[in-house]
């Protein structure tokens, strides 16, 4: 091969690219018939190579696991990969034909009890990576420490026919998360043991691009106005800490309270102060010398009623 002077040198850097790689797949295939290759990769690690075996006709698996497909896969979520081209439980387990000739070998197939969290998630990926609920859960704080989609889910045993749910999601997120837990049983609380509020209400526990897996609501505010509606904005005249990042936690304790309306501290001017303080570095007003907390206490929201924000007043009086 021969290339004229002035050959532009990204197409010769192409084509001998090219080349070597044509080079190395016929090497590979002359020492090992065919190119390898994978039912599922997780990370550099392949999960049941292709090579061990095709997949077998989807009704066989009744034959040894018939009491499975009845009660945990026919009537679940599960059952769509009995449509069209699927291979019903061959598209979670991989192929199974090597599996079957094997008398039930279980080194042929995808044991989800063997694999890591990340391998886990990543069979589990090939078809939930494309819903918004759960496609930031490769990067997820969940995933990040060891969580893994079968810690949560039971695709065969679960009395939840929606979600699979190892057991009720509130009994769920308690397993781990004992301090919420306790926090959840103070005087002034979100009601979720009761099931008015479910956590995932305000977290996706699959992961989100916020801090704490924080939902959040339409239009990107915070999750708290999904419900606290009248605190949403934009108002003309804004309280400055609802636009920070950490916004309503600024002031209130979301999972529960010894104060009435999940406030921090049991003393609303307290509260306030915690700004409202004149100092040399402080972008909040200091209070006016007729603010004189020590002569006449009175809460600074008798005056200061639309504390999340007013289209009004400068002050929030209305």
């Amino acid at each position: 091969m021969s290339f004229k002077t002035g050959t532009n040198p990204w197409i010769l850097f192409l084509v001998v690219t090219a080349a070597t790689i044509a080079s190395q797949a016929q090497q590979s295939v002359a020492q090992n018939g065919a190119p390898s290759q994978c039912f599922i990769k997780s990370g550099t690690q392949c999960l049941v190579p292709s090579g061990a075996g095709s997949y077998a006709p989807t009704e066989v698996c009744q034959t040894c696991h018939q009491d499975v497909w009845d009660k945990h896969f026919a009537n679940t979520p599960h059952s769509a990969l009995l449509k069209g081209d699927q291979h019903g439980c061959q598209g979670c387990h991989g192929p199974a034909q090597a599996h079957v000739d094997g008398g039930g070998d279980t080194s042929k197939i995808i044991r989800f009890s063997t694999l890591s969290p990340q391998q886990t998630a990543a069979v589990c990926m090939r078809c939930h990576q494309s819903t918004p609920e759960t496609q930031n859960f490769s990067k997820s704080e969940h995933l990040a420490n060891g969580v893994s989609c079968t810690s949560c889910h039971s695709p065969h045993k679960s009395e939840d026919v929606n979600f699979l749910l190892v057991k009720r999601q509130t009994d769920l997120c308690y397993t781990c998360h004992a301090a919420q837990r306790a926090e959840f049983a103070r005087p002034f609380r979100h009601r979720v043991d009761i099931g008015l509020v479910q956590c995932s209400d305000c977290h996706n526990p699959h992961g989100t691009e916020t801090g704490h897996q924080v939902r959040t609501a339409a239009g990107q505010f915070a999750v708290c106005t999904k419900c606290h509606t009248d605190t949403m904005g934009p108002f003309v005249f804004e309280h400055a800490p609802n636009k920070t990042e950490d916004g309503c936690l600024n002031c209130h304790t979301p999972h529960g309270s010894t104060n009435p309306r999940l406030l921090q501290v049991n003393n609303v001017n307290f509260l306030c102060l915690r700004c409202h303080t004149p100092n040399a570095n402080g972008a909040a007003p200091g209070i006016p010398s007729f603010h004189n907390q020590a002569a006449k206490y009175q809460a600074c929201t008798m005056c200061h009623t639309q504390i999340h924000g007013s289209n009004f007043d400068p002050f929030l009086f209305r």
